[in-house]
């Protein structure tokens, strides 16, 4: 008759004798935290593993959950706990926490490779893209057929439309103001305007006779060749 409680005291004591620092005893379960191996930047992934006899062990398996974790992603504490099933079913009849540890051991150092792996990975993609940047940034775009007649009729068309601003800025900026004369002859509306306003008002014309000089009070000198009437009232003005 198997005696399964001398089986379990015995592989508690060399449980703990081989993991000193990391083996903590409770009445009814232990637990052992499992680190693996550092990585190039001192990343490690951790995993505290609990552990509880049931009456039959070894002939049957023990209880098992992740107590705690670093580091460690969801999917890898699953991975973890089907490993740690499957190495529970082949050692059925054998004492199994250690080889069940050292499993976990193994699986833990592998996540830190392929962390390592995905990271370095990730560096070479980073790195391919900005070479691939500065490349196109050194060649530039190449020219082909179609986006050079693309360019040119766009070019063509600014080119025109910096012309015609520059045309009008000039004509704007060169373009005479005319006299009163000028107006007058270009702009024949003027021709009737007098006679447009008298018939508008009915020939009814009111003048302030006071803003007239009466004749005598004009200091006046006809025999004076340079006398001119017309001069005198422009004066006035």
């Amino acid at each position: 008759m198997t005696d399964y409680s001398e089986e379990q005291r015995n592989e508690l004591e060399a449980i703990e004798s081989i993991y000193p620092d990391s083996f903590t005893d409770e009445p009814t379960s232990f637990t052992i935290t499992v680190t693996s191996d550092a990585a190039e930047n001192g990343e490690t992934v951790e995993a505290t593993l609990k552990f509880t006899y049931v009456e039959k062990y070894p002939d049957e398996a023990p209880l098992w959950e992740i107590h705690s974790q670093e580091n460690l992603e969801d999917s890898d504490a699953e991975d973890i706990l089907t490993l740690l099933q499957q190495q529970a079913d082949e050692n059925l009849g054998m004492v199994m926490i250690f080889t069940l540890v050292t499993a976990v051991q193994e699986k833990l150092n592998e996540m830190v490779d392929v962390k390592k792996n995905r990271r370095e990975e990730e560096a070479r993609r980073k790195e391919a893209e900005a070479e691939e940047a500065e490349k196109v940034l050194f060649q530039g775009t190449v020219v082909t057929i179609e986006n050079f007649l693309a360019w040119k009729a766009k070019f063509e068309l600014e080119m025109a439309e910096l012309r015609r601003k520059r045309q009008k800025e000039e004509e704007q900026a060169g373009k005479p103001k005319l006299t009163g004369k000028q107006l007058f002859e270009t702009d024949h509306n003027l021709d009737t305007s007098d006679i447009q306003f008298l018939e508008d008002t009915g020939n009814n014309v009111e003048v302030d006779e006071s803003l007239f000089q009466d004749i005598e009070d004009l200091d006046l000198d006809e025999d004076d060749p340079d006398f001119d009437p017309l001069e005198m009232g422009s004066d006035e003005d």
